[in-house]
């Protein structure tokens, strides 16, 4: 009996470790700038011959950072293939509020904030593992819109949800484009969302007859999914910003049944 246990041990022992998710950094370039995504996925659930939903995450003002992989890692663990896409360029990353809005100024207003966008979308298109008809966007702040201007553009995307992000209203000319479900996420008292603004855009969304979800949160301010938001709060003088765990624990939720409706699953 000592020698079969021993045996066991030393077969579980010599057994390769196959770690699930798996983190591939992804180089290319959009207008001359060299961008670095991260593709994530749990290879024991997605292949080329077995594809899953392709999400798109857009991260926060600051850059992609440890957040914004995290929130890709996540996606990954419920099944699906996340791309963390760069929106300012390989290793651009700050924690100084002032260069974090100098980096996203150059995208508000513009076409190069949805071509940008687009062109994240288009590396986890060309990872092989996305269904192409199963496509969607996450953004948070800054990637909140980001998302907003993608779904205005007409890309491919059945949906995009936007954690407290700044409210771009949709152009009339732009309806006819549109074709994503939309889910806002946002925090009730969030001081940087002005009520006329998020009147404009709630009223562009009705007078398009967009298929749209606004979710207000109470108590939450900005950045209220970003456990960290209180520590750059405090460290940067930055106000009006800090996490709000029942907001950040529902929003998920409603992020997950707003993809449940968007890609059920198969009946058996």
């Amino acid at each position: 009996m000592k020698i079969l246990v021993l045996a066991a041990t030393l077969a579980v022992c010599v057994m390769p470790l196959h770690a699930k998710i798996v983190k591939k950094p992804v180089a290319y370039e959009h207008t001359g700038v060299t961008l670095e995504g991260l593709l994530v996925y749990d290879d024991e659930k997605v292949s080329p011959s077995s594809r899953a939903p392709g999400i798109l995450v857009v991260h926060e003002w600051w850059g992609l950072n440890a957040f914004a992989r995290g929130r890709a890692e996540a996606l990954a663990k419920l099944g699906y293939v996340a791309f963390a896409l760069d929106m300012y360029g390989k290793g651009v990353v700050t924690d100084d509020p002032k260069r974090a809005g100098e980096l996203a100024s150059q995208f508000y207003g513009k076409p190069l904030m949805a071509d940008r966008a687009r062109a994240g979308l288009d590396q986890l298109v060309k990872s092989g593992l996305a269904d192409e008809s199963k496509l969607a966007a996450i953004g948070f702040c800054f990637g909140g819109a980001t998302c907003q201007a993608l779904a205005y553009s007409g890309a491919p995307v059945s949906g995009i949800v936007s954690f407290h992000g700044s409210l771009i209203p949709l152009a009339p000319a732009a309806a006819p484009s549109l074709k994503a479900k939309i889910l806002v996420l946002h925090g009730a008292l969030d001081p940087f969302i002005k009520t006329e603004e998020l009147q404009a855009f709630t009223r562009s969304l009705d007078e398009a007859k967009a298929d749209y979800q606004f979710v207000s949160y109470s108590g939450a301010v900005h950045a209220f999914t970003n456990p960290q938001a209180d520590k750059i709060a405090a460290a940067t003088g930055l106000k009006g910003i800090g996490y709000h765990e029942p907001a950040a624990r529902r929003s998920w939720a409603q992020m997950r049944a707003f993809f449940s409706e968007l890609f059920p699953k198969p009946k058996s």
